[in-house]
This record gives C-alpha cells, sequence and structure tokens, in this order.
C-alpha cells in the first residue's frame, strides 16, 4: 500500500495497514474487523472507527463504481484512483466555507499495470444521520430542520460554484447545526452558480423522489419545491 495521511494519523493509518501477525491488511479491512466498527450504508460499508493513537474517529471508506458498468469496474480505478483528487476537493470546499468532513489520509493498493484500490478515510461528524435516514425514520420536526438544513448546504455549494454530480440523499450528513457533503470525488469546481445551482437541485430531487416511491421517505413535492426556493435564496445571499 501506498497511504498519504495527515500528520496526526499517519501513526495510526501505519499500525491500521499492518495485522499483528505481521502481514498486510487495507485500512478499510483494519475498519471491518474492528469490535467498535459503527457500520455506515452506502453505495457500500463504511465503518465509524478509532484508529490506533488517533486524536478522534474517522470514517473509512473503500471506493467503489457506481453507474451502469459497476459490476463490471466494481472497486478498480486507474492509477492513482479518485483518491487525491477527493483530498484536493475537500480542502478547497473547506476554504469556500462548504461543510464537508477533512479527508485526513487515503490508502492506494497497486493491482499490477495502471490499476489500483483506494480507501479513503474522513474525520467523523458526531451525531450525524445522512439525510435519506431522516427523512425515511423521523418525526416532522427533524424532517422539516433536515430539509432545511440541506437547503443551506446546496445554497452555500452553488455560491462556491461546487456542483457534485452525485448529490443524493445519502450523500448529505445533517446534524442539530447544519449538514454536510459527502463522497466529493463526484464534484467540480468553479462551475457558474446558476449552472452549479440546478445540477444540484435536479440530482438531489430525483434522489429525494426515489426514496420517496421506493423506500417509503417522507417527501413531498411540496417539501422539494420548498427546499429548491430556500436553495435559491441562499445562494443569492451576500
Amino acid at each position: 500500500a501506498v497511504a498519504v495521511a495527515r500528520s496526526d494519523v499517519v501513526a495510526g493509518v501505519r499500525r491500521a495497514l499492518g495485522n499483528v501477525d505481521g502481514t498486510r491488511a487495507t485500512l478499510h479491512e483494519y475498519a471491518a474487523r474492528h469490535p467498535g466498527a459503527r457500520l455506515l450504508h452506502g453505495r457500500g460499508a463504511a465503518y465509524a472507527v478509532h484508529l490506533p493513537q488517533a486524536p478522534f474517529r474517522v470514517v473509512i471508506r473503500h471506493n467503489t463504481h457506481g453507474g451502469a458498468f459497476a459490476r463490471v469496474t466494481r472497486d478498480l480505478f486507474v492509477a492513482p484512483t479518485r483518491a487525491p483528487y477527493e483530498l484536493h476537493v475537500s480542502r478547497a470546499l473547506a476554504q469556500l466555507g462548504v461543510p464537508t468532513p477533512d479527508v485526513v489520509a487515503y490508502a492506494l493498493y497497486p493491482r499490477g499495470g495502471l490499476l489500483q484500490r483506494c480507501d479513503v478515510c474522513s474525520r467523523e461528524i458526531p451525531g450525524g444521520r445522512d439525510l435519506a435516514q431522516v427523512r425515511t425514520g423521523e418525526g416532522p420536526t427533524e424532517r422539516h430542520a433536515a430539509l432545511a438544513a440541506a437547503a443551506e448546504l446546496v445554497g452555500v455549494m452553488s455560491r462556491a460554484g461546487a456542483r457534485h454530480h452525485d448529490l443524493n440523499a445519502k450523500n448529505i450528513l445533517v446534524t442539530p447545526d447544519r449538514a454536510y457533503v459527502l463522497d466529493v470525488d463526484r464534484t467540480t469546481l468553479q462551475r457558474d452558480p446558476d449552472s452549479a445551482l440546478a445540477g444540484n437541485l435536479a440530482r438531489l430531487a430525483r434522489s429525494l423522489r426515489k426514496w420517496r416511491d421506493q423506500f417509503g421517505a417522507r417527501v413531498a413535492d411540496r417539501d422539494i419545491s420548498e427546499l429548491e426556493a430556500s436553495a435559491r435564496a441562499v445562494m443569492r445571499t451576500t
């Protein structure tokens, strides 16, 4: 493995990449077998765990492809994978005032030739639940607050010229204070704000309707219209 890590998690990443018997492991394997791991569901399993000697908990995700060719490409990416870009975008969004968890490490696993697998490690946001969970399982007060936080996030992102091409209800993490955007390797920067807003809203609305129709999420068309209006108002606020 080749790992890139922030200085305060270097020791933990190094230890996580090796088993106690001296054999090699991946960060995702370490997280999956950790006795204190909290399983998170998205495109694939992610885990919130403690890294050895790290001062905070992290979320470790194994990157996989989505879309029509996912069964073919699975978790193989052309080197250097999307992980370095995700780190770059995460730092850029933070500088632009867009809430997103800090990417603190990633690890690349060469598979021969130009193909690699990768894990990404980000700082855990305590108390966070994704928008799909809230709209599916919580009461009206929590659902309203989550949608308002998501609208604020979309407006701030779009005003900064950030277009997330997979902005779905699982990629918005909601806390009592704010919403955070996840999986930012699918984000492009320096877009026209109006174009970014239109794309972000269209993708999120499609996801919310899917969660309503397939999984019983409590989302009415009126809710989506209110989200869109609020996001536009936030984007135009200086």
